[in-house]
């Protein structure tokens, strides 16, 4: 059974809206800000707030309260909406909470220019707790080289999900570099089959599945610092690394006979309806480059969702060559101390233990940035699988458009590859609106 219509359009929605939600600015100097050194909140409760995924919140909250009345310490979890958006309005208002759990370090870094946020150092957090994060999950944190946000709970999108049962059957093999991935699409092709379950419609936040696309592509295209070299702009986006990127999607994904409906379809095609034929006996399409987040009710049949593991197959997206470096496209959510006094630090050091998610992990899609994590607490093989893709990468990179300027990672960015994806425009015509459109300063 599937979501009516409009259910699922709702759904979308909200999903959309929640990934478009960006921010602005290059990384610079800052002050170390933050509050003074009382022993607990003004009224001695210590207040968190978060815009999490429901159910990771509820497993999230039940843990730190159950941690918080075990050390003393009272606490107010606050699940609200938009935290990216709402924390910025509290500190102006002077009216911040002890902690805020953010999903983009843009965010942070806004905060930490207004001398807001307070330096995560080992006398808060003890070096030993986060010893091991998966990598590059504390950089994401990191502004000029110091610590201000602690990753608390993953995603991945660097996978490719296919129909496991039809998979096993045309003995189809996971790729181990970007030309095996190629093979792969052209030998779905000669079965008869089409490779590519792809949409990128999405209301106002319409273009970002190709930017994810354009992401991971130039990550492993360029590397790691070739990736932040890029999302900073000191590489453009009229580079070789980017035309390279853009011409691999082209050539392997955009191309006839590639995509259900063609490539002129995309634009106006739900990214969470891409791969409704995918379930099918015989799938109208193969493979869905997505993140975590879409194994879900909202966007997958109900008994797809309810036998992952016989149901659904997942693998990384592959690196540029076998064997060669694998970073990952992620993101997550980012605890912030705003208030240092002796409570709100011992509710981060709570934060900081790899045990935090073992609430949430059972009946959610948390992930920890832990990789000792006891994943026999994820309720699948395969959420298993998903974070494995993390924890074996050579680092977890933030969504490029997240941390660009807001009018570009949400603005010119998506605006720009959908009219390029329609052949509205040429690419080098794209690329320099994009580049025209990034902001002095």
């Amino acid at each position: 059974m599937r979501l009516t219509s409009t259910r699922r359009r709702a759904a979308l929605a909200a999903t959309a809206a929640a990934m478009a939600l960006t921010t602005t600015g290059c990384l610079g100097s800052s002050d170390d800000g933050g509050g003074g050194g009382s022993s607990g909140g003004d009224d001695g409760v210590v207040e968190i707030l978060a815009t999490t995924d429901p159910l990771v919140f509820d497993g999230l909250k039940a843990k730190i309260e159950e941690e918080a009345d075990a050390a003393g310490i009272k606490v107010d979890v606050q699940r609200v909406d938009n935290i990216n958006q709402l924390i910025l309005t509290k500190i102006q208002a002077n009216d911040a909470p002890d902690i805020a759990v953010i999903p983009q370090p843009g965010v942070i870094k806004q905060i930490v220019d207004r001398g807001k946020a307070v330096e995560i150092t080992d006398d808060i957090v003890p070096a030993d707790l986060l010893s091991d994060m998966t990598p590059g999950t504390l950089e994401a944190g990191q502004i000029d080289g110091k610590q201000y946000g602690m990753m608390i709970s993953m995603n991945v999108k660097s996978l490719v999900f296919y129909n496991k049962q039809a998979w096993d059957k045309a003995g189809y093999k996971a790729p181990e570099s970007l030309d095996d991935l190629a093979a792969l699409g052209e030998q779905i092709k000669s079965d008869g089959g089409t490779p590519w379950c792809f949409g990128i419609e999405s209301g106002t936040a319409t273009g970002w599945p190709v930017t994810d696309w354009i992401e991971d592509l130039v990550m492993r295209y360029g590397g790691v610092d070739g990736y932040n070299s890029w999302v900073t702009h000191e590489t453009p986006f009229d580079s070789d690394l980017v035309k390279q990127a853009a011409d691999y999607l082209e050539t392997n994904v955009l191309a006839d006979g590639n995509v259900p409906g063609g490539r002129g379809s995309i634009s106006s095609v739900a990214f969470g309806d891409a791969e409704d034929t995918m379930w099918d006996d015989k799938p109208g399409c193969w493979l869905f480059k997505q993140g975590n987040f879409v194994v879900s009710k909202d966007f997958m049949p109900e008994d797809v969702v309810d036998n992952v593991d016989e149901r659904i197959g997942v693998f990384g997206f592959p690196p540029a060559e076998a064997g060669g470096d694998n970073p990952v496209l992620g993101g997550g959510d980012l605890a912030t101390l705003l208030d240092d006094n002796e409570d709100s630090r011992a509710i981060m050091e709570i934060l900081a233990n790899v045990d935090l998610g073992t609430t949430a992990a059972p009946d959610s899609s948390f992930i920890s940035p832990h990789t000792g994590f006891d994943t026999s607490l994820y309720p699948s093989d395969l959420t298993r699988q998903i974070a494995d893709v993390a924890y074996k990468s050579d680092a977890v990179l933030f969504d490029g458009s997240d941390a660009m300027p807001g009018e570009v990672g949400a603005g010119s960015f998506w605006k720009e590859m959908t009219a390029w994806i329609s052949e509205q425009e040429d690419l080098d015509t794209a690329l320099k609106n994009i580049d025209d459109s990034w902001p002095a300063s």
